[in-house]
């Protein structure tokens, strides 16, 4: 059986595949992202793959699950903010508004290769100044595309259609039958 390898250095990655109980080492990838004139979804399934295939290339005997995440607004993709004066202008650009959530999932083994990539579509509340600023002072938005985390725990998001997990950074109901597809139907 193939050792599973997370492609990524995300901590929520990290704790959303321990959640589904699966044994598996992290080893980030060295992919170089480059995504100019690319749709959000065409984004996150290129860098996904890029991902995947980088770490297969060095660990061929292994299973090498890739991820990528971006926010997008009104076509314009939002990704980590470079500092805090780009993460408050993304807050208060996604504040009162409908934003799709993009998750890429590319899983790649000696005789496997699938991808998949899921959407959600969030839905802020509209942010006071106080929250935004209390937000960025926690320090929590600048790992994060979007520069927010749905999970950390402040009222951003009134609602959402779709995966709450893909949110969070990797859709775990499209990458559970991915995996068991992998494994032959067995762990």
């Amino acid at each position: 059986m193939a050792r599973l390898i997370l492609a990524s250095n995300s901590p929520r990655r990290r704790e959303l595949l321990q959640e589904l109980g699966y044994s598996f080492s992290v080893e980030p990838s060295l992919f170089e992202e480059s995504a100019k004139g690319l749709s959000a979804q065409e984004t996150v399934s290129s860098f996904a793959r890029g991902k995947a295939k980088e770490v297969f290339s060095r660990f061929p005997d292994a299973l090498v699950l890739g991820a990528d995440t971006v926010v997008e607004l009104n076509g314009e993709i939002l990704g980590k903010p470079a500092g805090k004066e780009e993460a408050r202008g993304m807050l208060r650009a996604l504040s009162g508004r409908r934003h799709n959530v993009y998750t890429g999932v590319c899983l790649i083994g000696k005789h496997f290769f699938e991808e998949a990539t899921a959407v959600t579509k969030v839905y802020f509340r509209v942010l006071p100044e106080a929250l935004i600023e209390a937000y960025l002072e926690s320090g929590l938005p600048f790992d994060k595309a979007g520069a927010y985390g749905i999970q950390d725990g402040y009222p951003l998001v009134e609602k959402i259609e779709g995966s709450y997990t893909n949110v969070v950074g990797l859709p775990t109901e499209t990458v559970a039958p991915m995996y068991e597809r992998a494994m032959g139907g067995s762990r």
